[in-house]
């Protein structure tokens, strides 16, 4: 069983509940989004064969406990659901970062989900999959990209709306940096209370735009 495989490296992770954790990132070639701020746009189109034994073994030899299966949109491909219960079978703490446009029903249980909602700023907003919502669990993250303050206040209302609080224990908000100050997004969640957690890009603190990263 083979994934079309644009990188699989050994990084600190940079986002979501595990930020600062030695980590092995499995990144999947192929979106069918179009996010306005996509970094990852590299993944696009490149990207070689690799069977599930070979991604294990790589996975492996890096040692890291954690692994984040990411893309692109790592769900577009299949055979994804297979790997990530196999990566949980040999011992592994398992996320995936998807985009919340693509079914995540049959993603193995012991997989934390870190889902987006993409907010009207990414110009995907109606490609969300609001059914995903029902399939949430606690130990899944639903994750907001805030572009203006639109993006802002249209977040607050989708966790209200979905009760998202009660659904999941980490919501995300992380700043478009092309798009919003990190210091306004940090006011504006303060200001209105929310319990969600800021993040900001860890990794491109330290490595910036360096690949393997």
């Amino acid at each position: 069983m083979n994934l079309r495989i644009n990188e699989i490296f050994h990084s600190l992770q940079g986002e979501s509940r595990t930020v600062g954790l030695p980590t092995t990132f499995v990144r999947l070639t192929g979106c069918p989004l179009r996010c306005g701020y996509c970094d990852t746009e590299y993944a696009f189109h490149v990207g070689s064969q690799m069977a599930i034994t070979e991604i294990l073994e790589t996975v492996q030899a890096n040692g890291a406990k954690h692994v984040c299966v990411t893309g692109g949109e790592p769900l577009a491909q299949p055979n994804c659901l297979a790997l990530l219960s196999e990566l949980c079978d040999a011992g592994f703490e398992v996320s995936i970062e998807t985009s919340g446009a693509m079914d995540i029903a049959d993603v193995d249980p012991r997989v934390s989900v870190v889902m987006d909602l993409k907010t009207p700023g990414s110009n995907e907003c109606d490609r969300n999959l609001l059914s995903n919502i029902n399939h949430l669990k606690p130990s899944d993250q639903v994750k907001f990209v805030i572009c203006d303050r639109r993006d802002f206040d249209w977040a607050k209302a989708k966790i209200d709306q979905f009760d998202l609080q009660g659904k999941v224990n980490e919501i995300l908000f992380s700043p478009s940096f092309s798009q919003v100050n990190a210091k306004d997004l940090a006011e504006w969640i303060l200001k209105d209370r929310l319990a969600v957690r800021m993040q900001l890009q860890l990794h491109k603190f330290i490595w910036g735009d360096e690949p393997g990263h």
